[in-house]
């Protein structure tokens, strides 16, 4: 399986009553069919974690997330030749019609496959970080407001276009403002490492500072000290390059 982490938005509980608990996902149970390999079963039902003070629930709607993933997949890799062409208009079909008769239905959660993307560590501050026990060791999540997130975001928005960056840069960053916009401020935010934390020893997990490094970089580059932004933007980079690799030999 391909190690991955996760960005998942969770609603109050009060907000969505009616959904099954799944406090995680059982180990092993892998589905397929002749494309695909996935671990989560396709049913109605949603993560619920105690935070704070409050119990928080993340929808799976882990059919809607498939066919929008295939259709990404095929958008990035249009020549790759994986997926037939009548499979892809099968699930356009199937995204358009999920969409109609339900047309509150969002993802709740993004995924990243082999490394945590730079822009998910601007929604949280490094004292929102977290280690955790896994069946396979240790792992990392952050978990903070949604208002927060959705703040932190808008911020380095500005901070990135003040600073003359590749409009691609500014994109992403915007997409995930945009997708963060979808949800209140009074849910919760959780970037969870996953098993992309395999990919590292646990010493260095335990000294991992990523979302410091990148507020450093922010804070830096909105006093113009560009040489120092790169000095922490590279420390960044030293532990996160390797593992993102990844995803482009894969």
């Amino acid at each position: 399986m391909i190690a991955s982490a996760y960005l998942r938005s969770y609603l109050p509980e009060s907000s969505l009553p009616t959904y099954d608990a799944r406090p995680a996902l059982p180990p092993g149970g892998l589905h397929g069919d002749q494309h695909f390999l996935w671990r989560e079963p396709v049913i109605d039902d949603a993560f619920t974690v105690s935070w704070g003070s409050g119990t928080f629930i993340c929808p799976r709607n882990s059919r809607l997330r498939m066919l929008e993933g295939m259709l990404a997949f095929n958008n990035a890799f249009p020549d790759a030749g994986l997926i037939p062409p009548q499979q892809i208009a099968e699930a356009s079909s199937n995204l358009e019609t999920l969409r109609e008769s339900s047309p509150s239905m969002r993802s709740y959660i993004l995924t990243s496959p082999w490394h945590v993307p730079v822009r998910w560590f601007t929604a949280f501050l490094h004292e929102e970080r977290e280690l955790y026990d896994r069946p396979a060791g240790l792992s990392i999540r952050y978990r903070t407001l949604m208002g927060d997130a959705k703040d932190r975001v808008e911020r380095a928005v500005q901070v990135i276009a003040a600073a003359g960056f590749d409009q691609g840069i500014i994109g992403q960053l915007h997409s995930l403002e945009t997708w963060l916009e979808q949800y209140p401020a009074d849910g919760m935010l959780e970037l969870d490492y996953d098993d992309v934390a395999d990919l590292f020893p646990e010493g260095d997990l335990v000294l991992d500072e990523s979302a410091a490094d990148v507020a450093a970089t922010l804070l830096s580059l909105e006093h113009d000290d560009m040489d120092l932004a790169g000095d922490h933007y590279q420390t960044l980079m030293r532990r996160w390059g390797p593992v993102q690799v990844r995803a482009f030999s894969n």
